[in-house]
Parts: C-alpha cells; structure tokens; sequence
C-alpha cells in the first residue's frame, strides 16, 4: 500500500513557462550560439523553463568577466565589513523571495514544495552565516623568531573560482559554496544544473540587485561537457567546486591536475544506520523512514542502508514498511506530499533497474518496489529490500532513489565491517543507548560525519564531506570561508643582514 497524492489538471494549468538568460558580467544574454533547452517538469510532465544551451565560448567569456573583476574589480579589495553587509543584504532578498525560489525548485526537481521552503530558508541562514565569517577571516604574526624576524602569514582570496552544482538541491548547494567564495574575497563562475537552472539565476538577479560589482559572480547553463569541464581545464580559473557523481567527479579532478589548481568536491554516499537492540526503536523508525524517502531518496546523505541486530531486523523492517505506507507520494506542489517525482524518466528506470536486480540476486522485497501512475510525471513507491547481503550492487552502489537496503549483523565489529565495505564515507548513523558503543561505532566507521541517535541533522556551524571516494575537502564550518583562500608568508628582516659568507665577529 502507498499513499498518493495526485497531479491535479488545475495544478497543470497554473504552470507557466519561464525562459530565462545567462548572466556574464552585469549583462543577461542569451548563448553565443542561439541554442537553448528546455526543462520538462518531473511531477507535471509539462514544459516549466527555458534557459540558454551554453558552450565552451559562453564558459570563456563569463571567465574572462570573473578575472578581471578579480584583477582589476573592486570586490577583492573591499574591507571584510563592506562584503559582509553585502551579503547579508543577499539573504534578506533570497528571505523576501523565498516563494518564488521554492516554487522554481519544486516544479524544475520535482521536490514536494514543503521542503523546499525548508531548505530555502535553510540557505538563507547560510548565507547570514557566511557574513559573518567573513569578518572573522584573518592571518597569523610570530614576533617568536628572534629579534631580527618578523612573521606575518597572509590569507588572500584565491582567485577565480568555478562552481559545478547538480539537479537535486539545486537552490541549497549553491548556498553551501557560493557565499563562502564571495566572503573570501573570490570572483566566480557558477554552472548550474541544466535541469534545475532557474533558482540559481533569480539568485543572480538577486546578486545585482544587492549591488554585487560586475564580473563578481558569472551564472553559465549548459550541459556539464560543454560548460562545467571548461571550468576544470581552463588556466584562469584557480579552483573548482564541484557537488555530484562520483563519476563526474573524478573526471573533474582529473581536468583539473592538468593545471594544478585546487579543486573541492562532494560527492556520492552509501550511507549506513546501526541499529542496536537497545536502541530507542520508535525515534529510529521516524529516522529510517526521513532518511530514506527525504527527497525521494534522491539526496548523497540518504540513508539507504539500515544495518540491524539480527535479533530485531525482522520485526523492525514491518514497522518501517508499515510506515513508510502512511508517507504521501506524489504533486510537488501539493503542501502535504512527502515524496515527490524522480528526476528524469531515465533515472527511473535506473533505479528500477537496482530493484530489480536485487530480488535477482536473492534480495525480499518487503515494501513497494513499482512504478505510481500519478498523472503526468514519473514518480516511484518507496521501496524496501530486506535480506540483502553486503556483496550485492544495491548494498554497494549509489542508487540515488527511493530505496532502503536492509541487512544485519552479530557482533559491533561485524556492523562496522558492513559500513565501511563500500568506497564512499560521506555519512552514518548509529543507534544505541550505551554512549560508548555509540562513540565506539563513530570512532571506527570511515565517515564525514555520524550521527548518534539521530539522522540527517545539520547546521551551517558543521563541517560536511566525505572520506575515500565521497570526495575532497569539506563545506560549511567555521573554516568555510578559508577554504576559498591561499596563504602567503611574509618574512620580515630587521636590522642589517649578514652576508652568508661572512661570519659575525
């Protein structure tokens, strides 16, 4: 059984077509080519938006404004208070127009429109926080050295720096990056997801309404090959932040050693829950079931991957199934769905794909599993496969979908052995009401972060990334802005220099 929310006809008509402009520099222009694309919403199975199909001459361009607004633009220069008050201004705007910005990435993803009003305002106060860690950035002095040496270590603004963000947060993750680069004192380029372009460029209406400096921020759409890798290759551009697939993301790490420049990435996760008999069983049902549908599972932090006690897997995967029953799937603009469209029809029969190929490797489907005929749009049941063993692709592989792979273990060394038998390390959760078995699991599992009775929690205040191949560096924290920095070392002579080949007298 699945509860449905239904794709209304009223619901289609109040959808209008937006087309919307690139902007490079201070100017919104269309491709140099002429070409555009168009964006077809998941959950409505109409055309939502058309943006501009950019190529390698529109990514050089919008570089060429970003260099010499570093070069040569008034923003690098600025005091750390006059870049703060800036963007605060920015968050207030993104606050007042928050509908707006919600409304776009609910019909362009297909997320249910009541979470992406939360996240909205969760960018908002990532934005207040990135304020203020602007006027935190400072250096280091060592009058230490000796009498003759001064020290003094610099940050500088690193320079250029191009951020890549995917479909399926398409608002939230250019908040994760952009005004942290913008505090630092950095000029951008920014390619959206050409599936979910439109936020990212009323962000950029945003951006000048506040009075950002022209060239400072640069939004290019287009595909990833013609647009996003330009950003990796190209000389003038001196880092590289890029959010999606693992796949994508090697590749951008392996354009961007051709230049040497530094390049951060957050990637895929296969991310565990341990659960314990002596856990708070009904706290972690909510959890299992948040974890697994929240944005139809389409989310690198999902929780796909409950590792249960044997002697409580069977009884615990029935009440999440049972649950998870009760969890309303279907119109994203709908105030009560849960669980909106999959992103693409390609991507639906991907992750059908995984379903289907577990239950032939011996995996028990204990909960939905099918394709839901909503209306318009393609949309997915919440799917649960229990008796799956650590060696099969659905406990192994991103699926990025609504679907929870249950297995179980013995032993506390058997349930941390089952977490990290996979490449990622982005993110876990162990549950248990003995602390040191918490501290335990959190200290041995291979993961950014681990939650500890709970799940999927967050601030701006802590650090997010990953370990082995969920990717390199870390967002958010207090060292945020930092990372969008070089350091430069000034060592200071006082007094009279004595030549080496002279000894004092």
């Amino acid at each position: 059984m699945v509860m449905t929310v239904l794709v209304r006809p009223e619901a289609l008509d109040a959808l209008k077509r937006r087309d919307f402009r690139m902007l490079i520099g201070k100017e919104w222009v269309a491709a140099e080519s002429g070409k555009t694309m168009e964006r077809t919403a998941p959950g409505h199975g109409v055309v939502v938006s058309g943006i501009p199909a950019g190529s390698r001459a529109d990514a050089e361009r919008a570089i060429g404004a970003a260099r010499h607004a570093f070069d040569h633009g008034p923003w690098p220069r600025m005091t750390v208070s006059e870049r703060s008050l800036l963007l605060l201004k920015v968050a207030d705007a993104i606050a007042a127009r928050a509908d707006e910005l919600a409304f776009l990435d609910a019909v362009e993803a297909g997320k249910p429109i009541s979470q992406v009003k939360a996240e909205i305002a969760g960018a908002v106060d990532i934005w207040r926080y990135a304020a203020a860690l602007a006027r935190d950035l400072h250096g280091e002095s060592y009058n230490t050295l000796g009498d003759g040496t001064l020290g003094v270590v610099l940050r500088e603004a690193i320079g250029v720096v191009g951020i890549v963000t995917p479909w399926n947060f398409p608002f939230l993750i250019v908040s994760q990056k952009l005004p942290f680069a913008l505090a630092a004192g950095c000029t951008t380029v920014v390619k959206p997801s050409e599936l979910t372009s439109g936020s990212t460029l009323v962000l950029g209406e945003i951006l000048l309404e506040a009075g950002l400096p022209e060239g400072v921020v640069n939004i290019v759409t287009g595909t990833g090959p013609e647009v996003g890798a330009v950003f990796a290759t190209h000389q003038q551009v001196d880092m590289v932040s890029f959010t999606g697939s693992t796949a994508v993301g090697r590749i951008t790490m392996e354009n961007a050693g051709k230049t040497l420049k530094k390049v951060s990435l957050e990637l895929g996760g296969k991310n565990p829950q341990i659960v314990f008999p002596d856990a708070d069983i009904d706290a972690f049902i909510d959890a299992a079931v948040f974890g697994a549908w929240f944005n139809a599972g389409e989310c690198c932090n999902a929780g796909s991957r409950l590792i249960l006690h044997r002697s409580i897997a069977d009884e615990v995967t029935a009440r999440i199934a049972e649950l998870s029953a009760k969890v309303k799937v279907g119109d994203p603009l709908n105030p009560h769905t849960q669980v909106g469209a999959i992103i693409t029809p390609e991507h639906l029969h991907k992750v059908s794909a995984y379903v289907k190929g577990a239950g032939e490797a011996g995996a028990q489907l204990a909960h939905g599993g099918e394709a839901l005929e909503l209306g318009p749009g393609q949309f997915m049941a919440p799917t649960i496969l229990a008796g799956v063993t650590p060696d099969m692709a659905v406990a192994r592989e991103e699926v990025f979908g609504p679907v929870l792979s249950v297995l179980s273990f013995e032993t506390i060394d058997e349930a941390i052995r089952i977490a990290n038998a996979v490449d990622y390390g982005l993110s876990a959760g162990v549950w248990s009401r003995d602390f040191d078995t918490c501290l335990t699991v959190g200290r041995k599992v291979r993961a950014g972060t681990v939650w500890m009775n709970t799940f999927m929690d967050g601030a701006a205040e802590l650090p997010f990334g990953g370990y082995r191949q969920s990717g390199l560096g870390r967002e958010l924290g207090r060292h945020a802005v930092e990372d969008y920095t070089e350091t430069k070392t000034l060592n200071m002579h006082i007094g009279a220099r004595t030549s080496w080949w002279m000894p004092r007298q």
